[in-house]
């Protein structure tokens, strides 16, 4: 798959509103769904496998995780996409 003039600043475009949504988003709350498997995603070492009092916890009402992404990211996605995009204006026309 070649990544053209088009797909490139589509995805441009997707970093910069992504960027744009973590700069003025504070934090995001998980749902127990989500926050179920970030849980087993996470757990490293088979110590954690082993505490029963987590594992009971998490199957019987998981609290609901909340993310805080650092300043920095949304600053990056920002300044990234809106180079992209820019940058997709100079190229050639696909034909």
């Amino acid at each position: 798959m070649d990544i053209d003039r088009n797909r490139y600043f589509m995805l441009g475009i997707i970093l910069f509103l992504l960027g744009l949504q973590f700069r003025i988003v504070d934090s995001f709350v998980l749902n127990e769904s989500s926050t179920r498997a970030l849980h087993r995603f996470v757990q490293k070492s088979n110590i954690a496998d082993s505490n029963v009092a987590t594992n009971v916890y998490m199957k019987v009402g998981a609290p609901k995780k909340n993310l805080r992404p650092p300043n920095w990211l949304g600053f990056v996605l920002l300044s990234v996409g809106g180079v992209m995009s820019l940058h997709a204006l100079v190229l050639p026309k696909s034909k």
